[in-house]
């Protein structure tokens, strides 16, 4: 047995000299792995070569086994990385390849079923907005920013006040007075260098909300007053943009993702008319448990990322409320209205309407 290991060894140290190819160093490894269980089932037990070549068949079995499973290691690696590096286009194709320091950085992504290569890539082609920078944009943002979103965009006209620090996790003490668009780009961009970062220090009105939704994949809203909530989901309509709306208060939050072009309901099908004057009061009056934004925030992020990947189920169809002071999660089922003013059940809204 010894030394048809050797001849093993030999072909395959020829070959690496000869510069032959891996493929036809296994074959011919394989040919003489071949012959010899050939040589031990057929020859009788006194044959001289099947003596010298082990005399008994099983460690051979063993041996191939072995040898079996360290070939499919090694594809299931191979496959792995092609994974890694495809380049199959997304909605907007980029012709920049992966950098080996973003395969390691998105190495868990990648090892996902459900994401892979393909689904790293696409997160690296899209591009995503998010109307503020406050409690929910924070951890969105950086959630974003480290699961690799190409391009994000980030509107805010507010700059960052110490108040702020209690659960706008983006921003820095010493960022007190800074803009918060640039302050969340500073952080944004320490935490992952490859992104690409776009703010607009300004707030979003009617003049600029469709030109600006039409740039981007999808819009994340994270706004404070339903002014902007229906702005946006107007815009967002309008321009056949689907959106991901979340909105907290004190202990408890909730979350959907609203697409009438696919089908859904939009945010107006849920919410047709705004609650009346102090029945849904702003975070500065009725206050605001700090985790409460990391935690829809992250969910907005999460839920950005399994609609451009297309994993799993998204909230479209479903809004999640979230009471974090008696740990209780609730889905309700919810629907496009007919008679909806903004979307009109699913039918696209005019231009005129936004």
């Amino acid at each position: 047995m010894g030394l048809v290991l050797f001849l093993m060894a030999t072909l395959w140290a020829v070959g690496w000299v000869m510069k032959a190819p891996v493929r036809a160093r296994l074959w011919m490894i394989g040919l003489l792995y071949v012959a010899v269980v050939i040589a031990q089932l057929v020859l009788p037990p006194t044959a001289a070569l099947r003596a010298a070549t082990g005399g008994s068949v099983q460690p051979w079995l063993v041996l191939g086994g072995l040898g079996a499973l360290a070939l499919v290691y090694g594809a299931g690696l191979g496959r792995l990385r092609r994974r890694a590096t495809d380049t199959t286009p997304a909605t907007a194709p980029s012709n920049t390849p992966f950098r080996e320091a973003e395969l390691n950085r998105y190495a868990r992504h990648i090892v996902l079923r459900e994401i892979g290569g393909t689904g790293q890539k696409k997160l690296k082609d899209a591009r995503v907005l998010v109307i503020g920078a406050g409690g929910l944009g924070s951890p969105a943002l950086l959630y974003l920013a480290a699961s690799g979103i190409g391009t994000i965009g980030v509107i805010d006209d507010d700059t960052v006040d110490g108040s702020n620090l209690q659960r706008q996790v983006i921003h820095r003490d010493d960022m007190i007075d800074t803009p918060k668009v640039f302050s969340a780009q500073a952080a944004m961009q320490a935490l992952n260098p490859f992104i690409t970062v776009r703010p607009y220090k300004r707030r979003l009105d009617d003049t600029i909300a469709q030109d600006l939704f039409a740039e981007y994949d999808l819009i994340l809203d994270g706004t404070d007053n339903f002014n902007t909530r229906y702005l946006a989901n107007r815009a967002a309509v309008v321009t056949g943009t689907p959106l991901i709306s979340a909105a907290i208060t004190q202990w408890e939050g909730q979350i959907s993702l609203y697409h009438p072009a696919s089908g859904g309901p939009c945010y107006e099908c849920v919410f047709p008319n705004r609650p009346a004057a102090g029945l849904a009061p702003a975070c500065a009056e009725a206050g605001v448990v700090s985790p409460l934004p990391g935690i829809l925030g992250t969910m907005m992020a999460l839920e950005a990322v399994k609609h451009l990947t297309g994993a799993g189920q998204t909230l479209q169809g479903r809004l999640l409320i979230y009471d974090g002071l008696y740990a209780d999660t609730r889905l309700m089922r919810i629907a496009a209205r007919k008679d909806c003013a903004c979307c009109g059940g699913g039918a696209t809204a005019e231009p005129g309407h936004a």
